[in-house]
């Protein structure tokens, strides 16, 4: 029965012909990197290359000395019974099971033997005959690229979205070994750009001292390697681009070294060391002269000095028109807890703007100059994060587009258009709109039409850009379900905004 197969953080050691046609030799090299698999932590799957010679080779060069590759592998040869045995070896110390087909027959004993991931080889990736058999054989598909040109890649992972297989894309380069100055490794996050939805790996043949491009590669967005592995003994030498238990030892604890250095891709919260750090470092804010409670404070009224006081106001939280929450004499520290003074409608809009243009850019989504921006804060800016959305009008004729942006967690009540008919599609994020109590789940690429007079409501968890292509937008023609909202004036649940430059240009200082 084959195992579930996760491609994030999984890794490939290729025996290839390391094996030497040696069975013994064989089960020690399978031992060996699983005893290193399992000291390091990490998930992995050894993987046995099938070429059936017999048929694999044009009979007119059996046999043939003087060709490198047919020499190699008749001198290596196993029969596949051999390869259940060491399949069965390879469970049994806890990795996958995986082989690289050559040929249309191997792919067939792949399946028979019920390995867990098929490969495609760098040398068969536009072999279109063999991918063919291998989409039949429906398994996972772990895919390499060395050599192909990018149009080829393109057409690869088209054919393998289209069989509906699940794969993922390895960056090569078939040097042996490769140096350093070849590695390419810059191809790993232009593939993780080009094929968002596709896991990008890195199948290595570099100088396997080198434990710093591994690194370089995970911060490039590797999610899964593959190296070769043998070992090394008297009777057998390996060969430069595959590496010893030793090695392998040494390049997953780089790995892991990388991971820990990287950290998550979302930003986490400061820890306490590093902010007491800062907090020593920052000025507080002190009054200038004795100031009574209830007075508005200026910025004449106070002074900036460290060290800060415990439960002091810091200078970045200090802005003018402040309530004095007491009596202070001069020299005083300011309390923190004024920071908590309602925020007055610019700043709140200020920072939701920020953010709105923070998520804009990491989706790589540019806005027209000109184009109009109405945050809908549908019970006040106060609540806005809870419901609400900007959105932004690029161009509204016979037809409107418009950009609909949600902060995470954040909810667009009931409501249906007596005029307008107008279509989702989700560009980044998640998105869930209910329309007429049915629940469509969205992802990036999405569409989903709204007609006229139809009740609809939509939400996000982690933050939502989807565009709205739409008939002709005209105002008051948005009618809710909920009497709070629908009592409302329209200017009583809309901000307007200045076009996008102009807004950003006037708020800077904000």
């Amino acid at each position: 029965m084959r195992a579930q197969v996760k491609f994030d953080e999984l890794f490939i050691y290729d025996l290839a012909n390391n094996h030497q046609g040696d069975m013994e030799h064989a089960r020690n090299i399978i031992r060996a990197v699983g005893a290193v698999t399992r000291k390091a932590g990490v998930r992995a799957a050894l993987k046995f290359q099938f070429r059936q010679l017999d048929t694999f080779i044009h009979p007119d060069f059996k046999n043939r000395t003087d060709l490198k590759f047919i020499k190699r592998f008749d001198e290596t040869r196993l029969p596949m019974s051999a390869f259940t045995e060491l399949a069965e070896l390879v469970r049994a110390e806890g990795m996958l099971t995986m082989s690289t087909p050559f040929d249309e027959e191997s792919v067939d004993i792949i399946a028979d033997m019920g390995l867990d991931i098929i490969k495609i080889a760098s040398c068969s990736a536009d072999d279109r005959p063999l991918l063919e058999k291998v989409a039949a054989a429906r398994m996972p598909v772990v895919a390499s690229t060395a050599g192909l040109r990018i149009e080829e890649v393109d057409w690869l992972v088209n054919f393998l979205e289209s069989e509906q297989l699940k794969f993922a894309l390895m960056h090569c380069v078939a040097l042996y070994p490769t140096p350093d100055d070849k590695l390419q490794l810059n191809q790993i996050g232009a593939f993780v750009k080009r094929y968002p939805a596709v896991p990008i790996g890195w199948s290595t043949h570099e100088n396997q001292d080198n434990v710093a491009a591994i690194q370089i590669a995970y911060a490039k967005g590797a999610r899964l390697f593959e190296r070769h592995v043998g070992l090394n003994t008297d009777k057998y030498k390996l060969n430069d681009y595959s590496s010893t238990p030793e090695q392998l030892e040494r390049w997953l604890a780089a790995y892991h070294a990388a991971r820990a250095m990287l950290g998550g891709n979302e930003r986490p919260p400061s820890s306490l060391q590093e902010r007491k750090t800062l907090l020593d470092l920052k000025r507080g804010v002190f009054v200038r002269r004795d100031v009574r409670k209830g007075e508005a404070l200026t910025r004449d009224d106070v002074f900036f000095a460290m060290p800060v006081q415990e439960g002091q106001l810091v200078s970045g939280h200090f802005r003018e028109g402040l309530t004095a929450d007491r009596h202070y004499a001069v020299n005083e520290a300011l309390c923190a807890d004024l920071a908590d003074q309602d925020l007055k409608d610019d700043h709140l809009i200020y920072q939701i703007m920020l953010q709105i243009r923070a998520m804009l850019n990491k989706a790589g989504i540019h806005i027209n100059e000109d184009a109009s921006i109405e945050i809908s804060h549908h019970y006040g800016l106060r609540r806005f994060r809870e419901y609400g959305a900007v959105i932004i009008t690029c161009v509204n004729r016979t037809y409107a587009k418009k950009l609909v942006v949600q902060l995470p967690r954040q909810k667009h009540p009931y409501h249906f258009h007596k005029q307008k008919e107008e279509t989702f599609q989700l560009l980044d994020g998640d998105l869930e709109v209910v329309k007429e109590g049915f629940r469509f789940t969205m992802r990036p690429g999405d569409t989903l039409l709204v007609e006229p007079n139809t009740w609809h409501k939509f939400h996000t968890l982690d933050g939502a850009i989807f565009e709205e292509v739409s008939t002709t937008h005209v105002n008051n023609d948005s009618f809710y379900e909920d009497p709070l909202i629908a009592r409302l004036d329209r200017a009583q649940r809309k901000t307007q905004v200045d076009n996008w430059l102009t807004y950003f240009r006037a708020r800077h200082a904000l």
